[in-house]
């Protein structure tokens, strides 16, 4: 989407935090978050990121990521795979000698990214008003190190993932996390669910809502 440069990003903000979710959850981690998104999911809980943001070249964003001293990056939005020049920047990162994580929506072409980079990628429920816009054909370019994340909001949603983990095999492809939509979906409903039900998913709660007040920007 920058036209601009080739060596540049439109940056939302660039944070360092404790990573909340996925199996790096509870790491120290620098998240740059770019602007823009495609998706108009119902919990979503950075509308913020839509439009706001200026661009930045390369070298000026990595010289803010070097002042928090930590090696794990997140590249997340927004949906951070709407600007191109995000590929050439992992891959820069990944140069450097980062742990490189991206989070993305699960509707844009993961294929190009840089093999180094671990994929967190959403499959959207029914309950976000999104599910018609997966692109299926990104679970073919899924590895043990990717991790795909169903955000559950009711049974309904529970009962979908379930087909679709069966359907694709998930299970035999990376890590499957299960989390619930915060304020809306019970943690402990969800928890017994899928004990009850034996399965093999990862669950998780995004950790940063519950160490900062769940509103809180830049964390």
């Amino acid at each position: 989407m920058n036209k601009e440069r080739r060596d540049a990003l439109r940056i939302n903000e660039i944070f360092f935090s404790i990573q909340g979710e996925s199996s790096h959850a509870g790491r120290p981690c620098v998240f740059v978050r770019l602007t823009w998104c495609n998706l108009r999911c119902s919990y979503c809980d950075t509308e913020y990121a839509f439009f706001e943001g200026d661009f930045r070249r390369f070298d000026q964003i990595i010289k803010e990521i070097e002042t928090y001293n930590c090696r794990l990056v997140e590249i997340t939005g927004g949906e951070p795979l709407l600007q191109e020049n995000v590929i050439p920047f992992m891959t820069m990162l990944c140069d450097q000698g980062y742990e490189v994580l991206i989070e993305t929506g699960g509707h844009m072409d993961i294929s190009l990214i840089d093999p180094r980079v671990a994929r967190i990628m959403d499959i959207k429920c029914l309950g976000s008003g999104e599910s018609e816009k997966v692109l299926w054909e990104n679970i073919g370019h899924l590895r043990p190190t990717d991790e795909v994340k169903f955000v559950i909001g009711d049974r309904a949603d529970y009962e979908w993932a379930r087909r679709v983990i069966d359907e694709y095999q998930l299970n035999q492809k990376c890590t499957v996390l299960f989390s619930p939509v915060f304020g809306r979906m019970d943690n402990i409903t969800l928890a017994e669910w899928i004990l009850d039900d034996r399965l093999n998913v990862r669950f998780q709660l995004q950790m940063h809502k519950y160490i900062w007040h769940p509103a809180q920007r830049g964390v």
